[in-house]
């Protein structure tokens, strides 16, 4: 009898480890998932443990369209990227996913090496949570033996000689036109981390590239952000660009700072604004003088929707600063112009001082890094007497002196001052 106690009983068995049968179901639904995902089926609070417990390796193709849930998709972003601020991507973390994803891909992407239909697979998974996308490298196409190459285009006189290597990166054309709620694309042509593997042709934003990106963001209809940045875009890819996005229907933005254009270029983007809806220019750091600055001085003056113009580290000079200044006595659309680092001088201070005096569109000025000089700087001030609506002047290092940059300082803080009182408090 005592033997058989033993082998009957066991002093460790308890009804409490014995799952229940719906939490075996779910542990089979879980595990199953990626052949048999039937999370629609189950019940509100079924759906939220099988959520919980998925994994966040699952393929695409099956949780894309399927799973909504938030808090996987914030497992799935914070397990892949350390730094995660979902507040850049309208607080949805499934959006962040698929855009920084997306990215990911595209920086990786060599021509002629990776399978396309890595990036068109994913059309239809992503189309409905990408609104932005941020690359800031292109790949080009490996070359086999670069010796060999150069020997080869040496001895035909080719492209080489003239610094256009025949190589183009990744088309954009079929990605973005099939994502309907694109609205921002910031581009950059280059290689990041290069090391001792630099090259020139690592940075080449070509004319086939040119033509292939312009012809894209013409067809991208909802786009209202476009930024391409330190990618060598001269005055003729401007030029390209600029009548591909005359008439567009939403772009607001366009931002092609850190570029190597020219007056050329300058002037095609005079007429841009003069033919779109455009908001904000940005042409900081390129090589734009003054006929350049004419022209958009004229596209100002005649028919402009534009609020912000950069046109910092350029050399515009007084002739493009007073013509610019000749615009603003009419203009009443621009709020913000920065004119920083562009070698100007008291000639164009003494204009500005009756844009002051006249101008009541304009809020922000910036004539950092010019030699504006003292008498310069008493201009300024005058033009300011009676001025109620420009709050930020700067005026570092222009050569001011100190008594006329105090008061000049003064005035504006009190515009500022009087701007803050007169808006509406919130109630906490």
């Amino acid at each position: 009898y005592y033997s058989r106690r033993c082998i009957t009983e066991d002093s460790n068995w308890s009804l409490v480890t014995v799952p229940h049968l719906t939490e075996l179901c779910l542990q089979h639904i879980v595990h199953n998932f990626e052949k048999n995902p039937i999370l629609n089926h189950l019940l509100p609070e079924h759906q939220r443990k099988v959520l919980d417990r998925l994994s966040t390796g699952l393929p695409l193709s099956v949780t894309a369209n399927l799973v909504s849930d938030e808090e996987y998709w914030k497992r799935c972003c914070i397990e892949r990227w350390q730094l995660c601020d979902v507040s850049n991507y309208g607080d949805s973390w499934k959006r962040m996913f698929f855009e920084r994803h997306l990215e990911n891909i595209l920086k990786c992407f060599i021509p002629n090496t990776t399978d396309p239909n890595q990036v068109l697979q994913l059309i239809p998974l992503c189309k409905g949570y990408v609104r932005k996308l941020e690359i800031d490298q292109f790949l080009p196409p490996v070359k086999v033996d670069q010796k060999e190459e150069r020997d080869d285009l040496s001895d035909t006189g080719s492209d080489f000689e003239s610094g256009e290597v025949s190589v183009q990166h990744y088309d954009l054309k079929d990605l973005i036109t099939a994502l309907p709620h694109l609205e921002e694309l910031h581009l950059t042509y280059g290689v990041k981390d290069c090391g001792m593997n630099f090259e020139w042709n690592l940075f080449n934003f070509t004319n086939q590239d040119c033509c292939n990106l312009a012809a894209a963001v013409k067809m991208c209809h909802n786009l209202k952000v476009f930024k391409l940045t330190r990618s060598n875009v001269d005055d003729e890819k401007t030029k390209l660009l600029a009548r591909n996005l005359l008439d567009h229907p939403c772009l607001v933005e366009l931002n092609l700072s850190h570029n190597l254009i020219r007056d050329k270029g300058a002037q095609a983007l005079g007429k841009l604004i003069s033919h779109s809806r455009l908001e904000i220019l940005d042409l900081c750091n390129n090589q734009i003088h003054h006929l350049g600055a004419q022209a958009l001085a004229q596209a100002l003056a005649e028919k402009s929707t534009l609020i912000s113009l950069n046109l910092r580290l350029n050399c515009v000079e007084d002739k493009g600063g007073e013509a610019i200044g000749h615009a603003l006595l009419t203009n009443t659309t621009l709020k913000s112009i920065h004119l920083g680092s562009n070698n100007l001088s008291e000639p164009t201070a003494i204009l500005f001082s009756q844009v002051l005096a006249q101008n009541t569109t304009l809020r922000s000025i910036n004539f950092s890094c010019n030699r504006l000089g003292p008498d310069g700087g008493k201009q300024l001030l005058e033009g300011l007497a009676d001025n109620k609506t420009v709050t930020e002047l700067d005026l570092c290092r222009t050569e001011v002196d100190q008594e006329a940059d105090y008061l000049i300082h003064q005035i504006v803080w009190a515009n500022r001052e009087a701007v803050r009182l007169q808006q509406p408090t919130t109630t906490p």
